[in-house]
């Protein structure tokens, strides 16, 4: 890694500070996907708190915390139309401080949320709106944060830069299930009900000054041409865009659904139709996310070699074939999940690695973040966000084995999309 970090200092121009510019973006995304996930995590501690229990269902103030959860998702296409309209606006810099400030806020809001006991109904009321502010800020940070990075590469580098928004992203949820796991196994149970719980949230709000810092002494790659062009609209870039709006959405469904369902969903999947071991689930999916995280440099290097598409290929052709005899190899086996995940993780890296890259290449400079933002966000949303919802519907209605093929088939779908998809990796990047 340091000599990856070295080549990039010497290969840049030295007025880029190609080093402060990937801390800028990495530090601050980690942070943000650090607040995300943290309250999944602890999902279980903020029912019991802040919703009213039911006396039929027990399940019902666990239920109320992850549809809150769904929420906070779906504001994230609001965020990367807004934010990335203010990156296009005022530039990149304003839009990365922006949304590192509105999560540092709302997740102390999270932190600071009262208990149902407290305040009855207002309790719910302010965790939904903490949640809302966290989805506006998650989205409008995919949008600032991947332009940003791309924009800040060195020539020939643009696919290496573009790794480490998935790098930062996994750093900041391993970070999030470290401090959970600590804190839970370190207190009461009595003292996580009453105060544990919050104390990740708090130190989201100060892990995201310590961002807002880094990102202060960025700077700006949006050229001077495009800071002195009249500013765009809001909707600019999907009414003068649509082509490259759809073809977002198409690179990014097959990627998405394979992402959350190996990184987020597989644990659970494996519980739910193998029988295995809670503990062990977590442990496989937690050493394959950090595998997962030190192959993405490798991934953006060799595109900026051999391109886009190759690498594009390998994911989707290779999650159409793979997708059922993974997912079907499962069985009641640290091993056997431990190997499957990280088989879907080395072809998973051939999207994951490039995404940031091949996304900031399509749209011209002028829109460039307002337009990978919205299609992005709502993409994921649509695909990626309800993968652990959808897997688990099949499960309850006895058709299990089908959600396999719901994974090949989008990733499938996309692979056409990567088959017909212009190479631009060695092409200079509009600024």
């Amino acid at each position: 890694m340091v000599a990856i970090m070295t080549r990039m200092h010497t290969d840049a121009s030295p007025a880029r500070r190609p080093v402060r510019q990937l801390l800028a973006a990495s530090v601050g995304n980690a942070v943000e996907w650090y607040d995300w996930y943290a309250y999944t995590f602890l999902a279980t501690y903020i029912a019991g708190q802040v919703f009213p229990e039911s006396a039929d269902n027990s399940l019902v103030p666990l239920l109320s915390t992850f549809a809150v959860f769904a929420v906070g998702f779906f504001m994230r296409p609001v965020g990367g139309l807004l934010m990335g309209a203010i990156a296009d606006r005022r530039g990149r810099r304003a839009a990365l401080t922006a949304t590192i400030l509105l999560m540092g806020g709302s997740s102390l809001l999270v932190g600071l949320t009262p208990t149902y006991a407290a305040a009855g109904v207002l309790a719910p009321v302010v965790l939904v709106a903490a949640r809302l502010l966290q989805g506006l800020s998650v989205g409008g940070e995919f949008a600032a944060s991947t332009t940003f990075l791309v924009e800040s590469a060195g020539p020939g580098r643009r696919g290496l830069f573009s790794s480490f928004q998935y790098v930062s992203t996994t750093a900041g949820q391993l970070v999030a299930s470290g401090v959970a796991t600590l804190l839970v196994n370190t207190l009461s149970e009595g003292a996580m009900n009453g105060w544990g719980w919050r104390v990740p949230f708090v130190l989201g709000a100060v892990l995201s000054l310590v961002g807002f810092w880094i990102r202060q002494g960025a700077e700006e790659t949006r050229s001077a041409e495009q800071r002195k062009a009249p500013r765009p609209g809001l909707f600019e870039a999907l009414r003068r865009h649509p082509r490259e709006s759809l073809l977002i959405c198409g690179i990014t469904a097959g990627g998405t659904i394979a992402y959350y369902t190996w990184t987020s969903y597989l644990p659970t999947y494996a519980e739910l139709n193998t029988g295995l071991d809670k503990g062990d689930a977590l442990l496989a999916g937690t050493i394959s996310l950090a595998f997962f995280a030190l192959l993405q440099p490798l991934g953006g290097l060799l595109s900026d070699r051999f391109g886009r598409r190759p690498l594009l290929l390998f994911f989707g052709v290779g999650f159409a074939l793979l997708s059922v005899p993974l997912l079907h190899a499962l069985r009641d086996s640290f091993a056997v999940l431990l190997l499957v995940q990280c088989a879907g993780m080395i072809l998973l890296t051939g999207f994951t690695s490039i995404s940031a890259a091949v996304n900031a290449e399509i749209f011209p400079p002028r829109v460039r973040a307002a337009g990978i933002g919205f299609p992005y966000s709502l993409t994921v949303a649509l695909f990626g966000g309800t993968a652990p919802y959808v897997g688990t519907l099949f499960k309850d209605l006895g058709h299990a084995g089908l959600f396999p093929w719901y994974v090949a088939g989008l990733c499938l779908l996309s692979s056409v999309v990567y088959l017909r998809l212009p190479e631009t990796a060695h092409k200079e990047l509009e600024r």
